[in-house]
């Protein structure tokens, strides 16, 4: 009996041994996770600035294509009818008065003319003469008791202080008469008499004439005057064009030694434009009038780096009698045409354009140029 009580306590406990679970491990707890940070948002960007109004594009856009070429001439000025062109689609780049316009008038009745193109004008006009001092005076030998003095006979008698005084005495006496723009300083160089230029040039001696040339520039600059550097790139001992040709067989070297440094001067004074001659200079590259000539005017605009307005001299001078002279000015790379039959010409230029042999581009680049002469003018 004691035996089969032993054997079940013996049975028992093997089973409560059997049936216990292993106790389990303990469980770290794992750390709370780090909340992500959001990324920085990328800063707005900055909007494009407003592109600075342009008077002068908005002009030019305005205008058709008639009325961007007419910006093209600069118009010797017509006995009659002025104020009538001027308010007409084919209102011109600028009137050129010259003696006839102020001989037989009052001061006054020269001014009220004046105004009343400028008044009645669809684009406001340049206004420009010749009053250089001493042979060329438009103005002056009307209106003064004492006509101005021709630059040489200036700079003898006070050097660049009685220039300086007398450029800016003219400026006020033109501006005076509604005049924008006059036809000056001449930066050739001639030092002998019998030279046809000798008269109107300051000196023979390059570094002279360049010194005259800018303090004539910047005085006219300070006084709002249009300013026109001649006769580029030099008229040296050559025949007067206005009756003839000329034909200047002297070296390139020798114009890059001597005449062209005025112009030089002139440009970094600022000037806002040059006249071209009408000389044959076949040292730049061609046998054409230097209004007409690709190389000559190439040489300024692109040897030269001159951004300014670059004018033809009068192509009604028996120099540049050739056809089609208006619109060979304009292929050249001319952006201002001194006329004296503006219907015919401007017509020639339409018609160029039209037939292929002008584009549009070319005629818009110089009315450009012309119009920025005027803005900078405080003309509009």
């Amino acid at each position: 009996m004691l035996k089969q009580l032993l054997a079940g306590l013996l049975v028992l406990a093997l089973c409560a041994a059997c049936g216990a679970q292993p106790s389990e491990p303990a469980v770290s707890e794992a750390p709370p996770a780090a909340s992500a940070v959001a990324p920085a948002p990328e800063p707005a960007p900055e909007p494009e600035p407003e592109p600075e109004p342009d008077p002068v594009r908005e002009l030019l856009d305005s205008l058709t294509v008639e009325q961007k070429i007419a910006q093209l001439f600069f118009v010797r000025c017509p006995e009659s009818g002025g104020a009538e062109l001027a308010a007409s689609g084919l209102c011109p780049g600028g009137y050129l008065l010259f003696g006839v316009d102020f001989a037989d008038r009052t001061a006054e009745q020269a001014k009220d003319r004046i105004a009343s193109f400028q008044s009645a004008a669809r684009v406001p006009l340049l206004i420009g003469v010749d009053e250089e001092g001493g042979t060329v005076v438009r103005v002056s030998r009307y209106f003064r008791e004492t006509a101005f003095r021709s630059p040489r006979t200036l700079y003898a008698a006070g050097g660049l202080d009685a220039l300086t005084a007398d450029t800016a005495e003219k400026d006020a006496f033109l501006r005076d008469f509604g005049i924008n723009v006059n036809l000056a300083p001449v930066a050739d160089l001639s030092d002998d008499p019998d030279d046809f230029i000798y008269a109107r040039a300051v000196s023979g001696d390059a570094e002279t004439a360049a010194a005259c040339v800018a303090a004539v520039v910047e005085q006219m600059n300070a006084d709002g005057m249009g300013s026109v550097l001649k006769h580029f790139p030099g008229y040296g001992p050559n025949a007067d064009t206005h009756t003839g040709s000329a034909r200047d067989e002297r070296l390139l070297e020798a114009f890059e030694a001597a005449d062209l440094l005025p112009f030089e001067a002139g440009v970094e004074a600022g000037a806002p434009a040059v006249l071209v001659s009408h000389n044959i200079v076949p040292a730049f590259g061609d046998e054409l009038p230097g209004s007409l000539s690709p190389s000559v005017v190439g040489y300024l605009r692109e040897t030269m780096g001159f951004a300014g307005v670059i004018v033809t001299d009068d192509l009604a001078m028996a120099a540049a009698a050739v056809d089609n002279a208006a619109v060979r000015a304009v292929q050249a790379g001319c952006d201002l045409l001194i006329t004296s039959d503006y219907g015919n010409d401007h017509a020639a230029v339409l018609a160029a354009l039209e037939a292929g042999g002008l584009t549009q581009e070319r005629i818009d680049e110089s009315a450009y140029r012309v119009l920025a002469w005027k803005h900078a003018l405080g003309l509009f």
